[in-house]
């Protein structure tokens, strides 16, 4: 299964406090660890709130809204992108990660859907679509 796990934005974060060479190290040391046990598909650290947009949908209208946005806790500081076999694993991985900010900080974990989780609103031709899409985004043309 695939975990996106998430790290929730700080007031730091949003002000664009940099971390340390200590953190940097220490989540280089846990990144390596998740590559090594083939865990980790990808992880990146996200700008400020401020550098950002949402794009609110409403029937046909397409409303552009630039940040900052107010709710911290609601933002997101960072990702990675694991490859697991259990919610369970994810769990265990989130626990030996290091504080990925400085001070009180979360990580949120979702599982994503998988094609099968769609039933048959996933035809044959939807299926093929998809694997043509994840050979591509995978280079293989």
């Amino acid at each position: 299964m695939r975990v996106m796990a998430m790290v929730r934005a700080t007031t730091a974060s949003e002000a664009e406090q940099m971390p340390d060479t200590a953190l940097l190290e220490a989540m280089g040391n846990f990144n390596e660890e998740l590559v090594r046990a083939g865990v980790m598909l990808a992880g990146e650290g996200l700008r400020a709130s401020r550098h950002g947009a949402r794009i609110r949908y409403h029937g046909a209208t397409r409303t552009v809204i630039d940040g900052p946005f107010t709710e911290t806790n609601e933002l997101i500081a960072g990702f990675w992108l694991w490859q697991v076999r259990s919610m369970d694993e994810a769990l265990e991985w989130a626990r030996r990660c290091p504080p990925p900010l400085d001070g009180e900080c979360e990580i949120e974990l979702r599982p994503l859907y998988e094609a099968e989780d769609f039933g048959e609103a996933m035809t044959p031709e939807l299926r093929k679509l998809e694997a043509r899409l994840r050979q591509r985004l995978q280079g293989g043309d």
